[in-house]
């Protein structure tokens, strides 16, 4: 027997790649021998063997060829007894297959097992004993057991020989299905006193290299007369069973007559040749010659038996019949389902008919009870595709998307074709792994938010909010303020956008008199690969808070020189005095002004208007008023808390300019006393209270440094470090602004002087006056705070 050989390869285009090749090697073979070059023979490199983890599959259970990937060989794993795996059925061969992954490919391999003459010729009995009539004619002829031969083909039985021939020859009855009848022909008549008892030897012989025989002994006792041998009806006899009927079922019934009587006629029913299959199947009634059903036939194991049937009588003749037996197919095995390579997971964004699962179906049974079909459960975006016989593929028949579904539970069912039909079903899960292909999306399609100007820097204004369809990484999102000015000024000097939150930052305090709304872009980026984004307009609102007091434009009020109306005796009820004008920068209700009049030499003289600020007479000039008229004006806005300013109205009432010139020059002397007296007062309070308080922190410090003396050497004799802690702490560090910015209003001690300039157009109706005649109202400096003096023309709270 030569060594393997490789008889073809057949390559398959249909959704994947399949192939087929067969090798023939003999049984007996050592265990790591050569089968053959796979890689070679399939055309594959010995790297894909290895990245494909190429693996074997069977059906059964028992593997007797391996795979060395790095080599790319196929060896003997087991020995491989070709009589225990195959019997007599020929060919006898293993088939298998290669699975390999990324991609999935299989390919068929059919290992051919050649026979080995390792099986002598053997008879079941090693003796037969026939008793035979002295009156046996010559061409009597009486059937012999047939030798077994485990080896098939050449190797098994090939030829029987007698001896001694005196008295037999032996007959050979060749087949068509190979078998050998071998029968003992009388040659030469039997005479009991001569000889009594004959012995002679049966041996068979194979036709294997090296040859090899056995033998059987047969024992004749020489009987008187029995001259009629027992005769079948049919020399063949052909019934019919069905597998897995019940144990004790008559098969079939063979009848032999004898014509001769009485014991000589009395004939005894035996199976001539039974091989252990055949025994332990049926039995025949010795009497009746029933053939009776004792063990299971299946039809998947053998589809029809042959039995030889001996009929003997008393005085030792014989005569055999061949009984057929078929078995007919029940539908008795579900299909069964073995999955060869499978995925668990795939990708969301895989290609339309990408393998997913590989199966193989199998159905014992045959005709229409082995026809099988297969299918999946509906709504699943897969299709269940035959490859080659038998071999299915479960491929993407749509587009996957893990955002509608992330797992599928996918039920494979087979079904036989037999009545009842029978069927099985595999279930198995598969995972939908997540694609980056999904955008954030904002939960509006714009942001308007509103803020109170005067904020504190770092004030967290709202947040914006995206949420992502994807899964894990690619669903997180970080928001980033997209780059762009406002009035020429970068809008992250405005705001900041924290990354993981969407939670914007006030980075300024706002001021609504400088800047009333603006809008910017935010953009929300997941964390995919490449990353999908998505922005949104934010709009920005400032809302006015009531931080500017009313300022009062006229009259206009100066600190050295003295500004009056000039108002006639004579001025009649509802005269315009003048008319007080202020402004609000605020807006709304803010500012919306009013006035009052907060005090007045005399009430009951003047009025102003509330709305327009306008001071009337409320009644004529007596004698009796004063020609110097001193009033308060207070403005106020409309916010919450309302602000207001103050100004001081003078108001000469006469008729003549030497009059009005001499009551408001001493005016001005006393003011100017009252007001270098007030300074002074203030300055000797300041200093007083200053040292006052400097001598309490001095005690106070002293002690404290004494008490903590004592303590320290009252516990420890360690010294003490005292611990100062930083001046100022990060606690607005949110957001994008990448540090915290302190703000401090300082002010001089000499804060209450300051330098005002007035201007104003002058009337026939206004009177201003300066006592030392040494500067004009454009190059008047103030020497005190208007807003300090109590009695000052002009207050703002």
């Amino acid at each position: 027997m030569k060594g393997p050989t490789l008889l073809f390869l057949s390559l398959l285009s249909i959704g994947c790649v399949t192939g087929q090749v067969s090798y023939t090697i003999p049984e007996e073979m050592s265990k790591g021998s050569l089968v053959g070059n796979i890689a070679h023979d399939l055309g594959l490199q010995t790297k894909r063997l290895t990245s494909g983890k190429a693996r074997i599959y069977t059906r059964s259970s028992d593997e007797y060829i391996e795979l060395n990937r790095e080599r790319g060989v196929l060896l003997v794993k087991e020995r491989i007894d070709r009589e225990a795996l195959c019997r007599q059925t020929t060919p006898c061969a293993l088939h298998f297959q290669i699975i390999l992954e990324n991609p999935m490919e299989f390919y068929t391999v059919t290992v051919q097992i050649a026979d080995v003459n390792d099986n002598a010729p053997t008879f079941e009995r090693t003796e037969m004993k026939f008793k035979m009539s002295e009156s046996a004619i010559t061409g009597t002829k009486s059937v012999l057991d047939r030798a077994v031969d485990l080896d098939v083909g050449i190797n098994g039985v090939k030829s029987y020989d007698l001896k001694p021939t005196d008295n037999f020859a032996l007959k050979i009855h060749n087949h068509a299905d190979g078998n050998k009848n071998v029968e003992m022909v009388l040659q030469k008549p039997l005479d009991r006193e001569k000889q009594e008892q004959i012995s002679l030897v049966l041996t068979a012989v194979d036709g294997g290299e090296p040859q090899m025989s056995g033998t059987m002994m047969i024992v004749i006792t020489v009987l008187d007369v029995n001259d009629n041998a027992p005769v079948f009806t049919q020399s063949t006899y052909k019934a019919t069973v069905t597998e897995n009927s019940p144990k004790g079922t008559v098969v079939a019934t063979v009848t032999a007559t004898d014509a001769d009587q009485g014991s000589n006629g009395k004939i005894t029913y035996s199976f001539a040749n039974p091989l252990d299959a055949t025994r332990k199947l049926f039995e025949v009634n010795e009497e009746k010659g029933e053939v009776i059903l004792i063990g299971n036939t299946d039809f998947e194991e053998s589809r029809n038996y042959q039995i030889n049937v001996l009929a003997s009588d008393e005085g030792g003749l014989t005569d055999s019949c061949k009984l057929i037996v078929d078995v007919q197919d029940v539908n008795d095995n579900k299909p069964e389902i073995n999955i060869m390579s499978k995925s668990n997971v795939i990708s969301e964004d895989a290609k339309l008919n990408t393998v997913v699962t590989m199966i193989n179906i199998e159905d014992k049974d045959s005709g229409e009870n082995g026809n099988v079909k297969c299918f999946i459960n509906e709504n699943t975006p897969f299709n269940l595709k035959s490859s080659t016989n038998n071999f299915y593929s479960l491929v993407t028949d749509s587009e996957l998307d893990r955002e509608r579904s992330s797992e599928y539970n996918i039920t494979v069912t087979c079904s036989d074709e037999g009545v009842p039909s029978l069927s099985s079903s595999v279930t198995f899960t598969l995972q939908i792994s997540d694609v980056n292909d999904n955008a954030p999306v904002f939960e509006r399609s714009s942001y308007e938010a509103y803020i109170v100007e005067n904020n504190t820097p770092g004030l967290s204004v709202f947040t914006v909010k995206a949420r992502d369809a994807d899964w894990n990484q690619n669903a997180r999102v970080s928001y980033i303020l997209e780059d762009s000015s406002v009035n020429g000024v970068p809008v992250s000097s405005y705001v900041s956008v924290s990354a993981d939150s969407g939670v914007i930052h006030a980075v300024r305090s706002f001021d609504y008199e400088q800047i009333k709304d603006f809008h910017f872009r935010v953009k929300a980026q997941d964390g995919g690969s490449p990353p999908l984004s998505s922005n949104v307009t934010v709009k920005i609102l400032i809302q006015d808070q009531n931080d500017n007091p009313p300022q009062v434009l006229y009259p206009v009020q100066t600190g050295g020189s003295l500004v009056a109306e000039l108002v006639p005796r004579s001025a009649d009820v509802g005269y315009l005095v003048t008319k007080v004008v202020a402004v609000d920068v605020d807006s709304g209700q803010n500012a919306w002004l009013s006035y009052k009049l907060q005090k007045a030499t005399d009430r009951a003289l003047f009025e102003v208007g509330s709305q327009n600020g306008e001071i009337r007479m409320i009644r004529q000039v007596t004698d009796k008023d004063a020609v110097k008229q001193r009033l308060s004006v207070i403005v106020e806005d409309n916010g919450q808390p309302s602000r207001s300013a103050t100004v001081v109205v003078n108001v000469a009432v006469a008729d003549s300019f030497p009059e009005v010139l001499s009551e408001f020059t001493d005016f001005t002397h006393d003011k100017e006393y009252n007001d270098n007296l007030t300074f002074y007062l203030v300055l000797a309070l300041a200093v007083v209270s200053f040292l006052f308080i400097t001598c309490v922190v001095v005690i106070i410090s002293v002690k404290i440094y004494r008490w903590r003396q004592s303590r320290v050497l009252y516990h420890s004799n360690l010294p003490v470090i005292p611990y100062y802690p930083p001046r100022y702490s990060d606690t607005l560090g949110t957001g994008t602004l990448q540090h915290v910015y302190n703000y401090e209003v300082c002010r001089t001690t000499d804060s209450r002087k300051s330098d005002c300039k007035f201007s104003g157009a002058g009337s026939q109706n206004v009177l201003i006056m300066d006592p030392s005649a040494t500067g004009t109202m454009q190059r008047i400096q103030c020497e005190k705070n208007i807003l300090d003096e109590p009695d000052s023309p002009l207050e703002v709270s």
